[in-house]
């Protein structure tokens, strides 16, 4: 049980030692007259004492209650503990607990680095405050010029160290807590169609391109896992693609193979008869290297080695030059082939299924225009199908005869 301790009198003072003259009946210790008078002591719940000082006797016998209190509701928190700064909470405790692979790991410092720190770094972690959460996550579009999407994930990505903080109770409660993450701002992405799509295949300088460009608009697969494709993943005969690798490339480390982030992005895709010849031909003309740390790459340079991302991007921009179309991105290949699912009235959960979302919020997210598109379609084959001549059926509802019924208009 905690108590309040006297600082400026002994609690056993010796016999002949004289009476404080400021306090009657009290005998005064070394620090009489120094600082505040009145220290709180108490355990903490792992038994180590913690002392505070205070003015007033009231305030430390309040103090020695309101931590007692917590103890026994479990909601004990370390006073001193929101000292810590919000660039040393970050980097030795929130970074480390992140269940993320190496690259990721990176992208979340680089985060940190470059729209946290130089806002709060160096603040104590308690000191920030609801409206200065809210005001920097404005700061990421204002000052930091983020668009689209990356004003939600840097979000995000802060917002979790602080919830983290909370958990670990090193600081009572979030500044995020009642501000609302920025909206994802998707802009529609307009893929290329078919007659598009055959333009770069025919533009392509080499067969290697020309193979990337269709497999990746038949497949919907990421630049990384197209680069990454080894033949072992490759069923020609039972027409499929397993994807459980792609190419990266991590500062310090150049190109390797690693596997993909998700769980959702590991997936089986089935491939049209179409892909299968491609790639047999492609597979019996450029046979993939042997041995090595490279063996077995579908697509690789000439010597064997991977393709760069660098590399990739460039050959897609030279000949989208020269098909004279607009300049294209790997990725938007790969929306190529969710435009192609969506046009052939395949659900939102099976195009999540190929193209490897986590969730199906993500895909509707990204495509919702386009499916937009199948409502038109449905309405289509609802008016085909009752467009048939209703007497034959013997239908209650006579023919409208083409002729629009305007409904009264409802108030309120």
């Amino acid at each position: 049980m905690g108590y309040v301790a006297d600082r400026w009198h002994k609690t056993r003072p010796g016999p002949s030692e004289p009476e404080c003259g400021e306090h009657k009946g009290k005998v005064a210790s070394s620090t009489h007259g120094q600082g505040k008078r009145w220290q709180a002591r108490y355990d903490d719940p792992s038994g180590r004492e913690r002392t505070s000082l205070w003015t007033t006797k009231a305030e430390a016998e309040a103090e020695v209650v309101k931590q007692e209190a917590a103890k026994q509701a479990g909601s004990w928190m370390d006073p001193k503990a929101g000292q810590v700064t919000v660039r040393d909470f970050a980097l030795k405790t929130w970074l480390p607990a992140q269940d993320v692979i190496g690259r990721s790991q990176l992208k979340y410092e680089g985060t940190l680095t470059r729209y946290l720190f130089p806002e709060w770094g160096d603040r104590e972690i308690r000191s920030i405050r609801p409206s200065e959460a809210a005001a920097w996550q404005k700061m990421l579009t204002s000052k930091y010029g983020l668009t689209g999407a990356s004003p939600n994930r840097a979000a995000i990505c802060v917002r979790s160290l602080f919830r983290l903080a909370v958990i670990d109770r090193i600081i009572p409660v979030s500044p995020f807590a009642g501000v609302k993450a920025p909206a994802v701002n998707q802009t529609e992405v307009d893929p290329p169609d078919v007659g598009e799509v055959r333009k770069l295949i025919d533009a392509a300088y080499n067969d290697r391109w020309a193979a990337m460009i269709e497999t990746a608009a038949l497949t919907g697969l990421r630049s990384g896992e197209l680069r990454g494709l080894t033949v072992d993943h490759v069923n020609l005969l039972r027409k499929t693609i397993r994807v459980e690798r792609q190419i990266v490339r991590e500062k310090g480390k150049g190109l390797y193979l690693d596997n993909v982030k998700t769980a959702a992005g590991r997936r089986t895709v089935p491939v049209p008869t179409r892909l299968v010849t491609l790639l047999s031909d492609y597979l019996a003309s450029y046979p993939p290297r042997q041995g090595g740390a490279w063996e077995g790459l579908v697509f690789a340079m000439p010597d064997g080695r991977p393709i760069g991302d660098s590399a990739c991007d460039y050959a897609l921009k030279s000949i989208c030059q020269k098909a004279a179309v607009r300049g294209r991105h790997w990725h938007e290949l790969r929306h190529h082939y969710a435009s192609v699912l969506i046009a052939g009235g395949e659900s939102p959960k099976v195009v999540q299924k190929r193209m490897g979302h986590k969730d199906v919020t993500t895909t509707l997210r990204t495509y919702a225009h386009l499916f937009a598109d199948a409502d038109e379609r449905t309405r289509d084959v609802l008016d085909a199908a009752w467009t048939e001549e209703s007497s034959a059926a013997g239908g209650r509802i006579p023919e409208a005869r083409g002729s629009v019924v305007e409904f009264p208009q409802v108030s309120g």
